[in-house]
Formats: structure tokens, C-alpha cells, sequence
């Protein structure tokens, strides 16, 4: 019976790593899991596992890919010299369903933050402006939160392109101050993207 109740505890443990998910809500999704739907969390278990072992971060992109370069990257059908910067892989997800842009996307995995560890080689400010440096790219999307710590990133993208003659513009409307792209609704976003700024 105890090793029963320390394996129990132990995925209560592990649910909480989720954001949003606290010890009580994943102490109910434990014993949903165990009690209502023991073949759904060995599917959940068996597509995790395959999922987490066979996902890479595309080369080029940095987005989530089962494959060094994503499809994203590989389509020839995508405009070349528009790059859009984002934060995180749900943010590319959420704009290639929300809105028409057919350009390339550059994801940052996260935002500086110097107390957090965060800086510029942690969010491949490195790779952005060799890729910047190319000379391929005439506009530059940012497509970041509006927090102090994404405002700052945005600062120093922006002086990157600068320094190398980039137009670069920041989604505007609808894109509330704190917000964060991934909870935005499709229609928000779409109108932030259509009416985006020179930055």
C-alpha cells in the first residue's frame, strides 16, 4: 500500500510541473486518470513519451520540429525576405492559425531577463543576426508580449536592425499590455497583425 501511495504522489508531483496546475488540480487529474480513464493515460503516457523523445528545434527557426529543418522553413512557398519574431513555438502556432502571414518566423524560446539568467545567447540573439546580416530580410515582424522583459528584447532586435537598415514593426491593436500572444482570441490577434507599427 505505501509503495502504491508514493507512485501516486509521484504523479501528482509531475502534473504540477503544467502551468497552471497546482497540487489540488492535479490531484483531481490523478485520480480521474487512475479511476476513469486508465487507457487514456497509457496513450497519454505512450504520445508524450514519442512526442518528447522525436521533437527537435529546427535549425534555422529555432520552432518545434520533428525534423532538423521544419516545414515551415522547408516551404518554398513562404515569402523570404519577412521574418517574424517570436517568443515561443505556441506563438507560431496561434499566428499561422489566426492570421494570413506567409513570411518566416525566428523563435526566441523566451525573452532576456539578466535575473533570471536569460541573455542574448540563450534566446539566439546570435543566429538572429547573422540571419539578419545575410542581407535576405527587407521587414522584420516583432511579434512579442508586451512585458517589460519583451520590451527590452524588442529594443535590442530593433537596434539590430537597424544597425543593418531592416524596416521593423510591433503588432499594435489589440494586444493588451501583459498580455501574452498564446491567450489571445483568433480575431485579436489577426487585427493586431494587420494593423502592426513601424517600431
Amino acid at each position: 500500500m505505501q509503495k502504491n501511495r508514493i507512485l501516486i504522489d509521484d504523479l501528482i508531483e509531475a502534473l504540477t510541473c503544467l502551468p497552471g496546475v497546482g497540487k489540488k488540480t492535479a490531484q483531481r487529474m490523478t485520480y480521474y486518470l487512475l479511476q476513469r480513464a486508465k487507457d487514456e493515460a497509457i496513450n497519454l503516457s505512450d504520445v508524450l513519451r514519442e512526442v518528447v523523445l522525436n521533437t527537435v528545434n529546427c535549425k534555422i527557426c529555432r520552432n518545434l520540429s520533428q525534423n532538423d529543418i521544419c516545414d515551415l522553413c522547408s516551404d518554398q512557398t513562404r515569402i523570404e525576405n519577412m521574418l517574424c519574431i517570436v517568443e515561443s513555438p505556441a506563438d507560431v502556432f496561434n499566428i499561422e492559425n489566426s492570421t494570413d502571414y506567409k513570411g518566416k518566423y525566428f523563435v526566441l524560446l523566451g525573452r532576456l531577463s539578466p535575473l533570471d539568467g536569460i541573455g542574448p545567447k540563450e534566446i539566439g540573439l546570435g543566429l538572429l543576426e547573422k540571419k539578419i546580416q545575410e542581407g535576405n530580410i527587407d521587414e522584420i515582424i516583432l511579434a512579442l508580449n508586451y512585458t517589460v522583459e519583451s520590451d527590452v528584447t524588442a529594443h535590442v532586435i530593433s537596434e539590430l536592425a537597424v544597425r543593418n537598415s531592416v524596416k521593423i514593426t510591433r503588432l499594435a491593436q489589440g494586444v493588451p499590455v501583459g498580455g501574452e500572444l498564446e491567450y489571445l482570441d483568433q480575431h485579436t490577434l489577426s487585427k493586431a497583425f494587420d494593423k502592426r507599427t513601424i517600431y
